[in-house]
Order: structure tokens, then C-alpha cells, then sequence
């Protein structure tokens, strides 16, 4: 026999597989006291859920008759999924105080409990700088017993997670705009299998669901409700990281940023956030401070955030070339015209320095090592 909890899990699994149903809908069909009952309407067509248009009722129709509600809940839990519906006991209480809780959460892992959370966001284009600095937050935070939030994504939220892994301390917490089975971007498939063994993998989408762009903000909101203390590394002041600051200070949580060189893209929007009286992030020791641990816990001496590459000998003739590239990333052709050299030239410059270690080369982009 099915219980009632059952039952609001298989109706939210099938509503939301559903064109043009995001949470806010969601919501709506977790707070009927008969979800499979407004489901069983929606396969016939009736008005069910406020605010959908004749056409997309019909819409519905048609794509419910395909849909069994209970054997998705099946579908989901062979597939060792975890269904948390909005007003369950064991749902989160910091997202069921939000003002926007998902209405339904689907997880692998096991949630941290009552372990202080901070997430860490940032571009997924950043600099060397940007990433060993995430890297250098999340293992020194995690060796802390704080919890690291992200969204998993290129660049600075990988990083950060990587460097919480490598701690093996407080569990961390993957935030995805996607099913659990869709790993986006492809190239931390792994990186999600070992969040969610290490910590928990979290969405508020069915399995199979694509990560369409509308998704992320959405994801975004959960990430502040999520964290105590957001930190933003690197981001330019259009990013999806400035989205994830709205929803932070909408929620009245700690924003802090990691200053950056002037010179970098990477950095406009951390240092405007700044010059806004954002308060400042230099390591692991602020973000303490900030969630109100200070004497709480056992942290490294300052300066571990600094890269660790060591700095090496420049081979002669190269000198121009690594005082020219500074604090800032280069292309090539930028690279060449800035040093007046011409690009095969260069080219072999920064061979002989990469050789060294005194310059990192990512993507086509160059920047010190530092």
C-alpha cells in the first residue's frame, strides 16, 4: 500500500517531468492534501494548478498519459535516490523556512548535520590565481568543519570542492540545476560521484532532466539559502555569481569577496562588490570570523592561501615577458603586441617558461605562476 508520503513523492516526481512546471507550480500541486487525486486531474485535463492556460493544460494532458507517477518513484529509487517532499520530516528545515523551498528534493548522500555552511561561487573562466584560492578556501574550511557549498561547476566551484575533498573534513555539498543523472558539465562526472559519497549531491529536478539555462538561477537561490556565509573568489560583474549574491542578500546572508588584481576581468566584480563594503575575504580565517566560530576551530596560519608553485629561475631573455604578463591573463596574440614580439617568438618564450613552472598556460590563456 502506498502511504500518503508516497504518494506526494510519485505526483511531484511526475508533475515536474511536465512542460513549464518549475517550483513555484511545484509548490502548488505539494500543497494539495490529494496529489495523486489533482494528478489524475491533470491526466484528464481539469483545472488543477493556478495560472496554467487552457493550451498548456492540454499540454499536459497529453504528456501525463505517458508518465505512471508510482513508477517513477520506483524508477527513482532503484536508481538510489533519495525524495524529500516539502512539509516531510526529514526535509531540510533551513530550505523549508525559505520563502521559495523546492518542492521536491532529490539527493544521493547524506545531508550534514548541524555543520555550519559556506558556499563558495565564482566564474567558470577564472585565472590560476582564482582557482588556487578556491582550492585553498574549501580544504582549509573543510579541515574547519564547515561545509562547502557549490554548484559544481567549471572553474571556481570545482575548485573549491576539490580542495574540500582533499581535506576529508566536513561533508560537502553539491548544488546541480540538472537531474542526478545528467552530469553537467560531462568532465566532473567524477567530481559528482565523490561529492556525493563524501557528502550530499542535491536537485530539485527528476532524473533525466536537462540543464537548461532557466534552471540555474533556481539553482542559485537554493545555494544562499543553503550557506551561512557566501564567497564569491572571481566573477565579472554580469556573472552568474552576482545572481546567486542577490539571493543572498535577499535572504540576509554574509556576502564576502576575494580582492583580486584591477587589471584581471576575472576580478571586476569581486572588486566592486568591494568598493560596495562587501567585507573582504583573505582566507579561511575571515570566513570563520564571519560565521561566528572565531576561537571555534583549528586553522592554518595565514598566507596558505597563496599558490603553492614554487618560483622558479626565468631563463635569460624571458624577463620582459613574465613582468609584462603581472597579475593579469593573457592570449597570445594580446601577449605579443603588449611585449612588441613577434608571436613566434613568444611562442617559444613561453614554452621555455611553462618548462619552468613560471607560467601556466589554461585554455589559450596565459598568467604567472604564482
Amino acid at each position: 500500500m502506498t502511504t500518503s508520503s508516497e504518494a506526494r513523492a510519485a505526483a511531484l516526481l511526475a508533475f515536474m517531468q511536465l512542460s513549464d512546471v518549475g517550483p513555484a507550480r511545484g509548490r502548488q500541486l505539494a500543497a494539495k492534501r490529494d496529489p495523486l487525486g489533482a494528478w489524475d486531474a491533470i491526466r484528464c485535463g481539469k483545472p488543477t494548478i493556478d495560472g496554467a492556460s487552457r493550451d498548456l493544460e492540454r499540454l499536459w494532458m497529453s504528456e501525463a498519459a505517458r508518465l505512471d507517477p508510482l513508477a517513477e518513484l520506483q524508477r527513482h529509487r532503484a536508481a538510489g535516490v533519495t525524495i524529500t517532499v516539502l512539509g516531510d520530516a526529514d526535509y531540510p528545515e533551513v530550505l523549508a523556512a525559505d520563502r521559495q523551498p523546492p518542492p521536491l528534493l532529490l539527493s544521493k548522500g547524506a545531508w550534514p548535520v548541524a555543520v555550519p555552511c559556506c558556499a563558495i561561487v565564482g566564474t567558470r573562466r577564472c585565472s590560476r590565481y582564482g582557482r588556487d584560492v578556491a582550492s585553498s578556501l574549501g580544504r582549509d574550511l573543510a579541515a574547519a568543519g564547515v561545509s562547502v557549498v557549490s554548484g559544481l561547476a567549471l572553474g571556481i566551484d570545482g575548485a573549491a570542492h576539490l580542495g574540500a575533498l582533499a581535506a576529508g573534513g566536513a561533508p560537502p555539498i553539491g548544488v546541480v540545476a540538472c537531474g542526478l543523472d545528467v552530469p553537467y558539465p560531462r568532465r566532473h562526472a567524477t567530481l559528482w560521484e565523490q561529492v556525493a559519497s563524501a557528502g550530499v549531491l542535491v536537485s530539485e529536478w527528476p532524473l533525466g532532466t536537462a540543464p537548461m539555462r532557466w534552471r540555474f538561477p533556481a539553482r542559485n537561490r537554493l545555494i544562499a539559502t543553503l550557506a551561512t556565509v557566501v564567497v564569491v573568489v572571481e566573477s565579472d560583474v554580469g556573472g552568474g555569481s552576482m545572481h546567486t549574491v542577490r539571493q543572498a542578500d535577499d535572504r540576509g546572508r554574509t556576502v564576502l569577496a576575494v580582492p583580486g588584481p584591477v587589471t584581471s576581468p576575472a576580478s571586476h566584480g569581486t572588486n566592486l562588490l568591494l568598493a560596495e563594503g562587501c567585507g573582504p575575504c583573505r582566507d579561511a580565517d575571515d570566513v570563520v570570523v564571519a560565521l561566528g566560530l572565531a576561537g571555534g576551530a583549528s586553522l592554518p596560519s595565514r598566507g596558505r592561501l597563496r599558490a603553492d608553485a614554487a618560483h622558479p629561475e626565468v631563463p635569460r631573455g624571458a624577463h620582459d615577458v613574465l613582468d609584462r604578463l603581472g597579475a593579469t591573463r593573457w592570449s597570445l596574440e594580446g601577449l605579443a603586441e603588449a611585449t612588441g614580439r613577434s608571436v613566434g617568438d613568444l611562442s617559444v618564450v613561453l614554452v621555455e617558461l611553462e618548462g619552468t613552472g613560471a607560467v601556466v598556460c589554461s585554455d589559450g590563456w596565459y598568467e604567472a605562476a604564482r
